[in-house]
């Protein structure tokens, strides 16, 4: 899961991962393979549970929202619930640095000191 604004960098998912590299799910597969159709997808009641990974700036936010499954509903809760439900995985794996200036503010990870 990566912010809206941002755009998910395969090689840093893949090394996150521990994989030597990733590419997304083809569409026309996305239903047989997760359980979901495209703009649906969840990381709650996939039909397989696969491994979730959050981009780290999921942190600095009192709540985060994501897909409740169907296109048009959204779920929203706080990563320590999330956490309850499901194992995740924080890291940085957007195409920009995790402590850059978006809408004019800054986003720091957790795990980086001022």
């Amino acid at each position: 899961m990566v912010p809206m604004e941002n755009e998910l960098d395969l090689k840093k998912a893949a090394k996150v991962a521990g994989e030597k590299s990733l590419e997304m799910i083809p569409q026309k597969e996305l239903l047989s393979v997760s359980g979901y159709i495209h703009g649906g997808c969840s990381p709650i009641g996939m039909k397989k549970q696969f491994r979730t990974f959050i981009n780290c700036t999921a942190e600095n936010f009192e709540t985060i929202y994501f897909s409740g499954g169907r296109v048009g509903h959204q779920v929203q809760l706080t990563l320590s619930d999330l956490q309850k439900v499901i194992r995740i995985t924080l890291a940085d794996m957007t195409n920009i640095p995790a402590n850059v200036m978006i809408n004019d503010v800054i986003v720091v990870p957790a795990t980086q000191e001022w």
